[in-house]
Parts: C-alpha cells; structure tokens; sequence
C-alpha cells in the first residue's frame, strides 16, 4: 500500500480534522501516542494551554514546544477559522504548524552531526570507514552534489547545505502562502508552502498560465511531508544560493542565523520578488515570530493529533484506531510519514 493510500485510510476511518479538543485518553503504537480530538477552539486552547503552550512568551527565556504533531489537515479549519478572533487564528495556526518545523529541523541537525563527525576523521587524516564513506555518499546524494574524489571538498559544500532553516522564517512564508492553512491548496494536498512542480501531477491552479508551462502545486501525504520538502528545496535549489551562502557566512561569523537575516534572500521564491520578501519580514516581524529561531522540541515523546467531527464519534475513532494498531496497519501509517527522518 502507498503512503497516499495509507494516509487515504487514516483520514477516512477517522474522520479527521485539522484542530481539536482533546476527549480521551491517548492510544500508543510504538513509540508514539494518538490522541483523538473533538473539535470546539475554545477546548483546543485548553488542551495548549494543558501543554504550557499557550499564552504570552517572552523573549528573555527561550520557547519550550511540546511534540505534538498534526497528522492530517482537511477542510473543517476553513470553516472553523472564520468563526474566531484573527489572533486567535493565528495562533492556532502557527501553534499547529511550529513543532513539524522544529522536528524536521532536527532531522536535519542530526545529518548535520553526522557530517561534522566525518569531518573531524578527515581533518585527522584518517581514513573513512565503510559506513562513513556510505553515508558521505548518502548526504551527497540527498543534497544534489556529485560524488567526488575530495572528501574535503565535498564535506565543505555539503555543510553549506545541511543545515537547519529559522523556524520564524519557515512560518511567516507558509502563514503567507497557504492563508494560514485554508487555502485550497492546503486543503486539498497538504501544501503549506506554495512550491511548484511539474511533475504534471501537481494541483492546478484554477487560472493556470500556459505560457508557464504544465506547472501545479505540489501535493502531500502528510503536512510533515510538505515541512520537509521545503526545507530541502531551500537547502538544494540554485534559485536559494544566496540564502545558504547567507547562512553559511553568518555562521563562521558566530552570529545568529535568523529568519529576518535569510529572508531578504528570497526574493526569487515568489514572482512578486522583493515586494514578496517585504511582505514576509512584515509577517514576521508584526507576529512576533522571531522567538521561535531560538525555540526547542521537548526531550518527550511525540504524540500524534488526530481529530474526529464531533464528540459522537469519539468512543468509534478509537475502536478503529486499535484494529489498525491491531493488524499492524498504524505502524505502517505511521512509518510512512517518516517522522524519524528515514527514507
């Protein structure tokens, strides 16, 4: 089974949403728990706000987030987001969407270590063991580099592009382009950045411009999916030279790698250009979004926020939810939105 199909089953057995409150206790598989959620807003800032997750930050201590991964995204935010305040909105959103970048972020931190360590072993003159020259190999690959006979070399210009994105950076871009999770795109496929493909299987746009050629929106199975294609757009795509260069200098300077510094990088991500890029910094900036390029995952497990149209269909979301853990078909579920990072 694909994991489109395995998200498919997921979403319809459960009737999921995007945002809830919590009614039950959690169901385990593996490592990971599966709350399941009713939706009423005013219950699900009580289930943040139960997290020490809610409520005004300051910048004098550093943001604490909570693993709690939003699994599937579907159409009842639309409605729902209309009904609240604006900064209500938004801060449901961005604390929906802050914990998916943090975790991808690392995921890439962690290959990150791994390369610094194949670095120290050349630097001694070592020679590289099987496993290290594999996993050079690997990141190469991964990262769109060629494999090259200057292991130095090719450790030097990887480190340009292992590396992490500012997480205020990442949500004043996806805030910007999917309407804070209700446009179509985001919707229909999951699509919370606006990247491109052609693949022809992309989502069309419903004024397609046939001078651009059989472009669409790129659609996912997951919205973790969506975090982490993005990421790797910036951190592989020529058009984002200038932000990993900018990265990579304010890094050997020891200075802080924030959103607002890589953002005036970006003007090659949107056809608005360097409007785009005031927009964005504006988005940043007025929402305050800067206290997460300092913000950290909790050393906890991951649950997974799972939803379901009202209280009735509490007590039947977990019965289905045990049957799939039963026949083993929630790990695979699970495994397939890769949230440990393996292909």
């Amino acid at each position: 089974m694909s994991s489109y199909q395995l998200s498919q089953s997921l979403s319809i057995l459960l009737t999921i949403i995007w945002l809830g409150a919590p009614l039950t206790a959690a169901a385990k598989s593996n490592s990971y728990e599966i709350v399941v959620h009713a939706g009423e807003i005013d219950k699900t800032v009580e289930f943040f706000k139960s997290k020490n997750f809610w409520g005004p930050k300051t910048h004098a201590k550093d943001l604490n987030v909570p693993r709690l991964i939003l699994a599937v995204a579907s159409k009842r935010w639309q409605q729902e987001s209309q009904k609240i305040p604006v900064p209500v909105k938004k801060e449901l959103f961005y604390r929906a969407i802050v914990p998916l970048i943090l975790l991808a972020n690392e995921l890439i931190m962690e290959e990150r270590q791994e390369l610094e360590s194949i670095q120290a072993t050349v630097n001694k003159g070592k020679a590289l063991s099987t496993k290290e020259r594999a996993s050079l190999k690997s990141l190469a690959q991964k990262y769109g580099l060629q494999d090259g006979d200057n292991p130095k070399k090719q450790i030097a210009d990887l480190l340009d592009r292992v590396d992490s994105i500012p997480p205020s950076l990442a949500l004043g871009q996806t805030a910007y382009e999917s309407g804070y999770g209700t446009s179509r795109f985001a919707v229909e496929g999951n699509a919370l950045f606006g990247q491109w493909t052609y693949s022809g299987d992309g989502m069309k746009p419903k004024e397609h411009r046939a001078s651009k050629g059989n472009y669409g929106v790129a659609a996912y199975d997951w919205p973790f999916d969506s975090v982490r294609s993005y990421m790797q757009n910036l951190n592989t795509h020529r058009a984002y030279q200038k932000l990993r260069d900018k990265r990579a200098t304010l890094r050997k300077q020891g200075k802080d790698v924030s959103g607002l510094a890589l953002a005036d990088t970006l003007d090659s991500y949107s056809e608005k250009g360097m409007e785009y890029v005031k927009t964005l910094k504006s988005i940043i900036t007025v929402n305050g979004l800067d206290i997460t390029d300092k913000a950290s995952l909790r050393d906890e497990p991951i649950t997974l926020i799972v939803g379901v149209e009202g209280v009735e269909k509490v007590e039947e979301a977990e019965t289905k939810i045990e049957q799939l853990r039963k026949s083993g078909e929630l790990d695979r579920i699970i495994k397939s939105m890769r949230l440990d990072g393996e292909e």
